[in-house]
């Protein structure tokens, strides 16, 4: 099979890629910098040196493609965050109704189910209706829970203030978290066995714990067993993702 994935040198889309790669198919890989794709390139990808934000490149690569992977990748630099994720939907849209392809695995988020009040994954929300507007063409979208690497974001915290937190806490048992190498074995399995039909949604999570509980592990991973979660206002946690360059 012949299989187009986007974001290529994100944690994800590169061990998709490979196992895509080990099973036989024919995968082209889309890239904005060809040497960050290399080592899939030396494995047998095809590279497709472009930007998911140009509808006309995204048209040309998915043609011929018997299934696409679609995410959207980060972009800390604009000001309107919802509305650039919107438009990479709709761009893939637009790419996949021109190009025939009939399978795709898009890469969503949990809480992408709420139009609005989810910050940035409401923005994930529009790009999911966008693509379930198109006919004929089956859909899975994978909505994986918190991503652990979320966590490093604290390391700073944690050496100059003694805590971790945000502006949650979650009770033990209720808080799903998920690492990228169990969302990439879920999409190439899809991607594989493509017997998902119309529109489906597939959550996704490696362990189900607590706020409490993640200090506690990585407290005494670090030599740190006090290490306590604390719950800040949203106002403080707005404030704290300023000071660390994320616009408003």
């Amino acid at each position: 099979m012949n299989y187009v994935i986007t974001g290529a040198a994100g944690n994800i889309s590169a061990v998709v890629i490979r196992q895509l790669l080990e099973a036989g198919h024919h995968v082209t890989v889309i890239g904005r910098d060809e040497q960050k794709l290399q080592s899939l390139i030396s494995s047998g990808a095809k590279a497709a040196i472009g930007s998911v934000e140009d509808t006309a490149f995204l048209t040309a690569v998915f043609t011929g493609a018997d299934a696409v992977y679609t995410m959207v990748p980060p972009n800390f630099a604009t000001n309107d965050m919802k509305g650039f994720i919107e438009q990479i939907g709709k761009n893939y849209t637009a790419a996949i109704k021109a190009s025939g392809v009939k399978y795709v695995v898009n890469l969503s988020s949990v809480g992408a189910h709420l139009p609005e009040g989810c910050g940035p994954v409401s923005g994930i929300y529009r790009v999911e209706k966008s693509l379930n507007s198109l006919q004929d063409v089956n859909i899975l979208h994978l909505r994986p829970a918190y991503f652990y690497q979320n966590l490093l974001a604290n390391i700073g915290l944690i050496k100059h203030a003694g805590i971790i937190g945000s502006n949650f806490s979650i009770a033990a048992g209720k808080f799903p978290i998920v690492h990228p190498s169990d969302i990439a074995a879920v999409a190439a399995d899809a991607l594989l066995k493509p017997d998902f039909k119309g529109v489906s949604e597939v959550y996704i999570s490696s362990d189900e714990t607590g706020t409490d509980a993640i200090a506690a592990a990585l407290g005494k991973a670090i030599g740190k067993p006090d290490l306590q979660w604390v719950r800040f206002s949203d106002e403080d946690a707005l404030n704290g993702m300023m000071q660390a360059g994320l616009p408003e």
